[in-house]
Parts: C-alpha cells; sequence; structure tokens
C-alpha cells in the first residue's frame, strides 16, 4: 500500500524533471530569440536577469544546468546589434560581479554547510559531480578554478569543493578573479565580434550547440581516461 501511494508523487516528479529538461533544451537552442524576448519585454532589467542567471548557475549548486558560456558568446553577438540598445560593458559588469559573487556565495555554502547538504540531499548535490571535480582538483590544483570555470557543471561544483576544505579563502579569492577576468574577457568579445557575422547568424544554434561540446570536451576526456583506468 505504500509503494502505490509514492508512485504517483515519483510519477510527478518525473514528470516535472522531463518538463525542465525540455524547456532548459528549447532554451539552449534558441538562445538568441529569448534573449531578445527578454530585452524587448524588460528593457533596463535585463542586466538584472543576466546577473540573475550567471549568479545562480555559478553560486547555486542546484542549478548547474543553467547556460554560461553560450550565454556570454549570445549577449556579446546581442550587444553588437546597435538595434539592441545593450551596453557591452554593463553586460561584462553585470555577468563578472555575478560570476565573482557567485563563487564567493558558493565557496562558504561548501565550507559552512557543505558535509550536510551532500550527507542530506544526494538527489540535488550529486556526489559523482563532487568525485569529478575532486580529481579536477587533485591533478591540476589552483589551477581548477581557472580551468573550472570554462566548464559547465565543473565550474559550478568548484568553490563549493573548494570550499569543503580542499583550498585557502584568500588564495580561492585571488585565482577566482583571475579566472571570471578570464572567462568575461574571452567570450563576451568573441560573441561581440563574431556573433553576427552573416555565417554566424545563419547557423546561430549550431554555433552555440559548438560552445557547449568545447566546454565539455575536457569533462568528456576525464570520463573516458577514468573508464579506461577503471577497465585496467
Amino acid at each position: 500500500m505504500q509503494r502505490k501511494a509514492e508512485f504517483p508523487h515519483r510519477l510527478n516528479f518525473d514528470s516535472v524533471a522531463m518538463e525542465l529538461i525540455r524547456q532548459i533544451l528549447d532554451v539552449i537552442l534558441h538562445l538568441q530569440t529569448h534573449l531578445n524576448d527578454l530585452l524587448t519585454n524588460y528593457g533596463p532589467w535585463f542586466y538584472a536577469l543576466l546577473f540573475a542567471v550567471i549568479f545562480c548557475e555559478t553560486g547555486l549548486v542546484i542549478t548547474p544546468f543553467l547556460p554560461g558560456d553560450s550565454l556570454l558568446f549570445a549577449v556579446g553577438a546581442l550587444a553588437a546589434d546597435a538595434k539592441s540598445g545593450l551596453n557591452i560593458w554593463v553586460c561584462a559588469g553585470a555577468i563578472a560581479a555575478a560570476a565573482f559573487l557567485g563563487d564567493n556565495v558558493n565557496y562558504w555554502v561548501g565550507k559552512l554547510l557543505g558535509k550536510t547538504l551532500v550527507r542530506r540531499f544526494p538527489r540535488l548535490v550529486k556526489p559523482e559531480h563532487l568525485e569529478k571535480t575532486h580529481r579536477f582538483f587533485e591533478k591540476y590544483g589552483p589551477k581548477t578554478i581557472v580551468m573550472a570555470r570554462f566548464v559547465p557543471i565543473v565550474r559550478t561544483f568548484t568553490p563549493f569543493v573548494a570550499g569543503l576544505g580542499t583550498m585557502p579563502y584568500p588564495r580561492f579569492i585571488a585565482m577566482s578573479l583571475f579566472a571570471t577576468g578570464l572567462w568575461v574577457g574571452l567570450i563576451l568579445p568573441c560573441g561581440y565580434f563574431f556573433g553576427n557575422l552573416p555565417f554566424v547568424k545563419k547557423h546561430f544554434e549550431l554555433i552555440v550547440l559548438g560552445i557547449i561540446g568545447v566546454s565539455l570536451l575536457p569533462m568528456v576526456i576525464e570520463w573516458w581516461r577514468s573508464r579506461s583506468n577503471t577497465a585496467k
């Protein structure tokens, strides 16, 4: 009887999860269209929305699925269009502030509550994501903060793992500042200078998917190496 009572709840949870995944894929595949709609509907509040998305993607371990690299590229392309009225420097400031503050919030959540969250909510704070991030730290040390900034999912869990005790806070702050500046300074201008080229505009969805694929490549390589070592 207990299993029958729990089954609808589980089914409802899975349905919500599938709908969320569908919406995320829709946003990724039509990122430029959604950004144009947001800018049209919210005007100057667009900068606040941009800040919120980057902050959540960086600062909350439960939202690693939010767009990061692809969002920066798309925002840069949108800012290059004079008709949009979007200021590239305000975008850069909002993104950099959100990424840096998100890093710091995530670090202190990991430091103060990390072990409790991992133990009590394994479905939200997935141990396999933490394990992958731990391997990055073991292999690259403090450079992980910089490298992880360009790797989706890993960049969300890296500050959290650092807060669990892997890295002293002053060193974390220094590496986080450097990583944030590098991330914003490379990807946003790429979108600004190349996003409106005819070829890129025509195949924008494919370009976005390519950016995501390149970003995920380090994780795929690490997974393949780990699997190969296990097989041996």
